[in-house]
């Protein structure tokens, strides 16, 4: 059975950290959604804005039968996301079945710090965003995994945050493929 997983779209999100991960995992054969927070066309926070067409809408989605939810990090797209009720319930949902959550740049700091799922775990986010979490353990490291959450830094490490969500989702295997497919 195919791994599902859900990434979050908002207005403003950063390009390369939702397209490398729906890309790569897409790739490993993880059935991706994308899911707007809004409407379905979404603009990204970078050239001028490249418009994406989400999958659906997250107030459309009914059930949580995702296997991971992945939040891009980007400015505006962050604090959109870490504003929607939605948003917080199914991490909140998501967390308390010890199902996977991936979030990168603002993101963890922003949205997974103040719904306490950063409490006493291991965590990196973009540097200076560390500040905005009291109850976290930060680190520099490019990439962590601690229980069911995947944090990184930036669209600088997107690649090897999809990896090391493949790798969580399907195995190393299957992550060692894709980044050597990629030349990653």
């Amino acid at each position: 059975m195919s791994k599902k997983v859900i990434v979050l779209l908002a207005d403003g999100f950063e390009d390369v950290e939702a397209i490398t991960p729906i890309d790569y995992l897409r790739r490993a054969g993880i059935e991706v959604t994308t899911a707007s927070i809004s409407d379905n066309l979404i603009v990204t926070s970078r050239w001028g804005g490249i418009k994406i067409t989400a999958d659906t809408k997250l107030s459309d989605i009914k059930d949580n039968n995702w296997d991971a939810v992945i939040l891009p990090g980007g400015m505006p797209g962050a604090e959109k996301l870490a504003a929607s009720k939605e948003t917080g319930a199914l991490l909140l949902k998501t967390d308390s079945e010890k199902k996977l959550i991936c979030a990168i740049c603002a993101s963890p700091a922003l949205i997974l710090a103040p719904l306490g799922i950063l409490k006493n775990k291991n965590f990196t986010c973009y540097p200076g965003m560390e500040e905005k979490v009291k109850d976290g353990k930060h680190s520099e490291e490019r990439v962590i995994i601690d229980g069911n959450i995947i944090t990184s830094r930036s669209a600088g490490t997107a690649g090897e945050f999809s990896i090391a969500i493949i790798a969580y989702l399907i195995g190393e295997e299957a992550s060692k493929k894709i980044a050597q497919t990629v030349l990653l």
